[in-house]
């Protein structure tokens, strides 16, 4: 089975998150795309780049755990996205242990937390869902062995 490429992964999680929308309001898409541009700046390799395009799609519910389980992605890229898929009622260590086992997907979950935890993302959320985030960004950081946080991460 011949691979997908960068190009046909982007525009399948573009498809798959079509018409979803982030806290702010905004395309769902555009967060996609900055995680992808993220793990790029940070070195991330094609595999983790295809990982960071689809890295929430089987959480939302955009595609299914069959769909993962058979697409022609590359086997790391698949563990990538699982492991990045958090489960229902998972606790935070849980997850974050999963992600530091499983090879190159720490690199994504630091540029996901980082365009999460912009700070031009958060000015117009209300004040109790900024403090609550930006608190479980911090928390999840800390158990990923990440310093700082925010834009540049």
């Amino acid at each position: 089975m011949t691979q997908l490429t960068l190009a046909e992964v982007e525009a399948l999680a573009r498809a798959a998150h079509d018409g979803q929308t982030d806290k702010a309001g905004r395309p769902y898409a555009e967060h996609l795309a900055a995680v992808a541009e993220g793990v790029r700046a940070r070195g991330g390799d094609p595999e983790q780049i295809a990982a960071a395009w689809l890295h929430d799609a089987v959480e939302d519910d955009a595609l299914t755990w069959e769909w993962l389980g058979q697409a022609a992605l590359t086997a790391r890229t698949r563990a990538i996205v699982d492991a990045l898929t958090k489960r229902p009622g998972e606790e935070p260590a849980a997850y974050a242990r999963r992600i530091l086992a499983t090879p190159g997907a720490r690199l994504v979950k630091e540029a996901d937390l980082a365009h999460n935890a912009d700070p031009r993302r958060l000015a117009v959320l209300d004040e109790p869902t900024r403090k609550r985030l930006t608190e479980k960004y911090a928390g999840m950081r800390a158990l990923l062995g990440l310093e700082g946080g925010g834009v540049g991460a």
